[in-house]
């Protein structure tokens, strides 16, 4: 249990960030590592992870050994988070932390992967080139950065 100084600090850090935020247009506060799509991400970028989220119910192949590798309990879970992991994106509820790391292994995988995910034909599936889509994830990396930072060579909720 957080002692009165930790909870001070923890206090502190959601105004600064809050203060921040207010700073850049955005009136939302960030709390407990929770964070919604437009608080983090440009509207193109949530659409593409929300289209590389759908392929895993598509042409993407996942195994129950890769789905517990991006954090979910099993191919089934996998495909059920992602609709809801969608959905929380359209309506811009906030994400955990492990949610987000997530969601940004799962893009990764559909959109690299030939063997378990959409691959080569990304494009053909989703109307995206390759191009724009690493351009658009590498950006996605970036600003995520912070935030999955805890997950970094980890699985997402270990």
């Amino acid at each position: 249990m957080p002692d009165d100084e930790t909870t001070q600090r923890r206090v502190e850090a959601d105004e600064a960030l809050a203060q921040r935020n207010t700073i850049r247009g955005r009136n939302r506060l960030i709390v407990g590592g929770e964070a919604a799509g437009s608080d983090l991400l440009a509207d193109d970028e949530i659409r593409l992870i929300q289209r590389a989220l759908a392929e895993w119910g598509g042409p993407a192949r996942c195994s129950d050994h890769l789905a517990v590798g991006i954090g979910f309990t099993d191919r089934r879970d996998l495909l059920d988070q992602c609709n809801r992991l969608r959905n929380a994106l359209a309506c811009d509820v906030p994400l955990t932390q492990t949610d987000w790391a997530r969601v940004l292994l799962a893009t990764e995988i559909v959109f690299v992967s030939d063997l378990m995910g959409s691959g080569v034909e990304w494009s053909t599936t989703t109307g995206l080139s390759d191009e724009s889509t690493i351009r658009a994830l590498r950006k996605i990396q970036r600003k995520l950065g912070r935030t999955i930072g805890p997950y970094y060579g980890k699985t997402p909720g270990e």
